[in-house]
């Protein structure tokens, strides 16, 4: 395994997993060790506030928070930590994720949590490796060789598309 930090990836609900667990599988593909816990800020706030007092003593490097409604996991997490903290506003069916989104974009200052798309669990796995990859090239490298074969994956439908148009 590698010598790099973990990140956490932390969710209020059970049910946050199906989304979840694609921020798991991206951190997995990078080699990045991970430990995922269902904590609530509401629920479990003391359990909360002691993960993350000490998630940095732990080998934590960063935190992935995910939850909806009103979505305080994230910014309870920062509160207790200096780590970066990235939330993840998770959709429900009463407001399709408009208010998780504001809960944890709309922070204090002081008190940053970094905020990804509505249920981009896995552009927060990415945000998480490239800031664990500022100290560790062979990530940073692996990230790169992501972006690249993304660019190709793109030119290879611009190709396609181009030879559909000239078609009609």
């Amino acid at each position: 395994m590698s010598s790099h930090k973990k990140v956490a990836v932390i969710m209020g609900s059970d049910s946050d997993f199906p989304v979840v667990s694609k921020a798991v599988k991206k951190l997995k593909s990078f080699g990045i060790p991970v430990e995922t816990h269902v904590i609530s800020a509401h629920r479990t706030p003391k359990a909360a506030a002691e993960f993350s007092a000490s998630a940095a003593e732990n080998g934590f490097g960063v935190i992935i928070a995910a939850a909806g409604k009103a979505a305080h996991l994230a910014g309870f997490l920062a509160a207790g930590t200096t780590l970066p903290v990235i939330g993840v506003p998770m959709k429900s069916s009463e407001l399709d994720g408009l208010d998780a989104l504001l809960a944890t974009v709309q922070m204090p200052g002081g008190v940053p949590v970094a905020t990804v798309a509505i249920n981009g669990a896995e552009n927060a796995a990415i945000l998480a490796a490239e800031i664990l990859a500022l100290g560790d090239d062979a990530l940073a490298a692996k990230l790169t060789e992501m972006k690249r074969a993304m660019a190709e994956k793109v030119a290879a439908k611009d190709k396609a598309i181009q030879a559909e148009a000239e078609k009609l």
